[in-house]
């Protein structure tokens, strides 16, 4: 079922960036230089698709930096917790090994 859903929205995306970067294969004159005036220094000429796609990464990329920086609470507190947990299994622990077995009903002495 999982699969099924991947493909449902992988198909739709692929078909998309093929049809983005056959639309878009035109070159264009991407300048670095933002005094260059007219005839800039650093520029170079690349395909349309690939500043479109290299935008793309960026966004996530960045969008992606951002979440982890603003998650990193979360991650902290789960941490804490887990240690936590891990502090007191092996309290219990030690308190088992620790502890004096109680005779059984078969150990006792019958009271005379």
């Amino acid at each position: 079922m999982r699969r099924a859903i991947k493909l449902l929205l992988l198909v739709p995306v692929v078909v998309i960036i093929i049809a983005l970067s056959v639309a878009n294969r035109g070159s264009v004159n991407l300048s670095i230089d933002p005094f260059g005036g007219s005839d800039p220094e650093f520029s170079f000429s690349v395909p349309l698709y690939w500043l479109l796609f290299a935008a793309g990464g960026m966004g996530v990329l960045i969008g992606g930096i951002a979440t982890w920086t603003r998650q990193s609470k979360w991650r902290r507190a789960a941490r804490l917790e887990h240690a936590e947990v891990d502090r007191i299994k092996r309290e219990r622990e030690q308190e088992r090994t620790q502890a004096i077995p109680l005779p059984s009903q078969d150990d006792r002495q019958p009271v005379a």
